[in-house]
């Protein structure tokens, strides 16, 4: 009797210490390291994203000690190659913070965010956002940072010029840029056309024109009458005027923002890291919605960035488990405050729009719920975002013909989805 009690004791211990070993200890060899390449928001060394994923990263270890995350940081300018050469290289990270996930989606390389999330978290992305993380309507883009565009007018140079209220219309833009030069500002309206972000100004113009990139059915409109004339009345009556100060060409985005910031530029259209950039050197600006061909425009655009998570590690229910981790209100809440971004979930929009802290955030988070993104789900879409920061700057020169130009990308377009089909 007293041997059956004694084996019976033997065979508990050896269970406990197979379940302890598996849930992971610390040191054990069941322990999982994440990888994770990340994109940097940060404008110096010192407030770099890798002290935000560093310091997440060690807030999660402590309460999953069997998970450790790895992150590595790159610029803008890297992080999405270094990604891609990683996926070739047969190396690809257990997860991804970068600027596009329909490619990976469609060669079957991501999980899914259900197979990812908490029911909880994927159902608190704010709806526009987890849509324009569709490939083929299933989520594998989750959305990681956000913004939205208003147009950001100096205050002291509108009043120095005479101007009384910010423009409402392409009309009043004109006007109040022709005042401006009058007056010496250097950049009537910055209108950064250069290779730097092209896509973005682009979307722009064609959004407060009525038009876009695509239809409602995702298809490519990219030569409308509607994205045409937009183009021709910057060549015509914005660029051909000399009120863009410079050849939007060769001016960058990064460039624009500087510009604005030290007191060159009397309007341009500018996203919520600006404000801060702004404030830094004391400019008093402010901000209203993009004023259209006729009116307010009738959309403006969203920009999202991605995060997914390779299937090629294994580490689903770990990943899962991290990134249910970084998206909680707490953690969202702070890296929308500390880089100047929208929050991606509703818990946490809400929470900024209750905050008066955040006032000056409230303006571009109204408009989330209803802007417009980058056909991101589009596996052409890397394609046609280069070929349009190639060519839409000089679409608006002095011998630019934005027809012909917009013809030229809509037939690249055309080519590259039927050769997806």
């Amino acid at each position: 009797m007293q041997r059956r009690y004694l084996s019976l004791a033997a065979a508990i211990a050896t269970t406990m210490t197979l379940t302890l070993t598996g849930c992971g200890s610390g040191s054990g060899s069941d322990d999982v390291t994440l990888k994770l390449i990340a994109a940097d928001y940060g404008d110096s060394r010192a407030n770099g994203s890798q002290h935000y994923w560093d310091e997440l990263a060690r807030a999660f270890e402590e309460k999953n000690p069997g998970i450790k995350v790895d992150v590595e940081v790159y610029s803008w300018t890297d992080v999405d190659k270094k990604v891609e050469d990683l996926v070739k290289d047969g190396h690809a990270p257990d997860l991804a913070q970068i600027g596009a996930y329909a490619d990976y989606a469609a060669k079957g390389q991501l999980y899914s965010a259900d197979q990812l999330l908490s029911i909880p978290t994927q159902a608190d992305f704010t709806p526009s956002l987890a849509e324009a993380g569709e490939y083929k309507r299933v989520q594998y883009g989750m959305p990681f940072g956000a913004s939205t565009r208003r147009l950001f007018y100096n205050k002291k140079l509108f009043s120095q010029a005479g101007i009384t209220s910010p423009p409402a219309s392409w009309d009043d833009i004109a006007h109040d840029a022709q005042l401006l030069k009058a007056r010496g500002v250097k950049m009537p309206f910055a209108l950064p056309l250069g290779p730097e972000e092209t896509q973005a100004e682009t979307m722009q113009w064609m959004l407060s024109g009525g038009g876009g990139y695509t239809d409602s059915i995702g298809k490519y409109t990219i030569d409308s009458p509607e994205n045409v004339k937009a183009f021709k009345w910057l060549k015509d009556d914005l660029v051909g005027k000399g009120l863009t100060g410079v050849d939007p060409a060769k001016l960058n985005r990064e460039d624009a923002f500087e510009g604005f910031a030290d007191g060159e530029v009397g309007m341009l259209n500018g996203h919520p890291a600006l404000m801060k950039q702004a404030a830094a050197k004391g400019i008093d600006y402010g901000t209203v919605e993009l004023p259209g061909a006729h009116g307010k425009a009738k959309a403006t655009m969203g920009v999202a960035d991605w995060m997914m998570a390779f299937k090629q590690g294994g580490h689903r229910a770990q990943a899962g488990k991290f990134l249910d981790f970084v998206y909680s209100k707490k953690n969202v809440e702070k890296f929308s405050g500390e880089y100047g971004l929208l929050p991606v979930t509703s818990a946490a929009s809400q929470a900024m729009l209750a905050d008066d802290k955040y006032a000056k955030f409230h303006g571009f988070l109204k408009q989330l719920a209803g802007a417009e993104f980058y056909p991101a789900n589009k596996t052409s879409w890397p394609l046609i975002s280069k070929t349009v920061k190639a060519k839409m700057g000089a679409a608006v020169g002095p011998r630019g013909n934005p027809s012909g130009v917009l013809t030229d990308i809509q037939n690249t377009a055309d080519t590259a989805d039927s050769a997806a089909e």
